[in-house]
């Protein structure tokens, strides 16, 4: 429309009057209002594409230019996949399930071990004022109590064996320097040559003895240490857990005899069927570490008897021998029981420290 108004003012003929000023046509005043139409036109449409353009989360493909059909826009919210947000959800609602459920078995594991340390606390409350009774094998808790003082005297054994080691070996050092000190004198002073000389032979020779003797008190401490540490030991942890199984059994069987003599409704009955099976479960548990407990003092006598005979043996045979003078019997000694001996020199450890 502007080029055909611009053509037909450019063939226009412009009239001249006498005083030389353009005359007013009437053209010219339709050609000024269409020139102003056509820029207001041209503005209103600037300011919609401004106001009304496409935005981050709305862009509209247009088939064609500006004043098109509606027909010929797509918007892109349509294009979005139809999963997305579905799957989101989804990955949400499976996170707080999974959440939910370690929620829970954590809340009904504290629900169950507060039930269980309060019926236990009660009955040892009990067992201990003389209202409650308990669950007793004589034999059994004879023999457990015989072990624990068995461990106690032997770890007394233990621990004077440990103190005589540490003095042996201090003194068979001392005799090393000594028999180093003589021989040294021996070179240095030619009157006392033969007695220094005889009195470092000596020395050598009671050091040599030492360390023989060395090998096989070591040789008994650690067999003595586990005997009485692991052996013993793991023996006893068996008997710990067994004495909390009967304290639980104790527990569940009285609380099931409380409720055996109230009343019977429905709620009464429910509660005592599951009473009766967590009394069950804990008798089957008692019974089962019960047996545990017997077989394994059964072993531990065996082995104790075993392992303290051979080191018994060991022990005078090697003692005897040392303090004889015999050193033929006490290198025997060793050898009966495959002992193997390492150097002992100044600057080596202790036999204990060793082990």
């Amino acid at each position: 429309m502007t080029d055909s108004i611009m053509s037909k003012a450019a063939t226009m003929e412009i009239p001249i009057n006498s005083n030389g000023d353009t005359g007013a046509l009437q053209e010219d005043d339709s050609l000024e209002q269409a020139a102003k139409l056509q820029w207001s036109l041209d503005e209103q449409d600037l300011q919609q594409v401004m106001v009304s353009g496409p935005n981050l989360n709305e862009t509209s493909i247009v088939s064609g230019g500006y004043g098109g059909t509606a027909e010929g826009i797509i918007s892109t919210s349509s294009i979005k996949g139809p999963n997305m947000h579905h799957s989101s959800s989804s990955s949400s609602m499976m996170a707080e399930e999974a959440t939910r459920g370690v929620a829970v078995e954590k809340i009904e594991a504290m629900r169950k071990w507060s039930l269980n340390t309060y019926k236990c606390t009660k009955q040892m409350i009990s067992e201990r004022f003389g209202r409650g009774s308990r669950t007793v094998d004589l034999e059994l808790e004879a023999q457990i109590e015989l072990l624990r003082d068995t461990k106690r005297k032997y770890e007394n054994v233990l621990r004077l064996a440990r103190a005589l080691t540490n003095h042996f070996y201090n003194m068979v050092q001392t005799q090393h320097a000594l028999g180093d000190t003589f021989a040294d004198l021996s070179q240095k002073s030619p009157e006392l040559r033969d007695e220094f000389g005889y009195n470092a032979e000596t020395q050598k020779l009671l050091c040599k003895n030492g360390e023989t003797l060395l090998g096989a008190i070591n040789f008994f401490v650690s067999s003595i240490n586990t005997l009485v540490n692991k052996t013993m030991e793991d023996t006893l942890m068996t008997i710990k857990m067994y004495e909390n199984a009967r304290l639980e059994f104790d527990a569940y069987r009285s609380d099931l005899e409380e409720l055996s003599q109230g009343p019977r409704d429905a709620v009464a009955m429910a509660r005592i069927e599951a009473a009766q099976q967590q009394y069950q479960v804990h008798k089957d548990k008692y019974e089962r570490l019960r047996s545990d407990v017997i077989i394994k003092l059964k072993f531990l006598e065996e082995n104790k008897v075993k392992v303290m005979h051979k080191q018994l043996l060991l022990f005078h045979n090697a003692i005897s021998a040392y303090f004889a003078g015999n050193q033929q019997q006490l290198e025997e000694t060793l050898k009966q029981f495959n002992i193997k001996l390492k150097p002992l020199g100044v600057d080596k450890p202790s036999w204990l420290e060793e082990q």
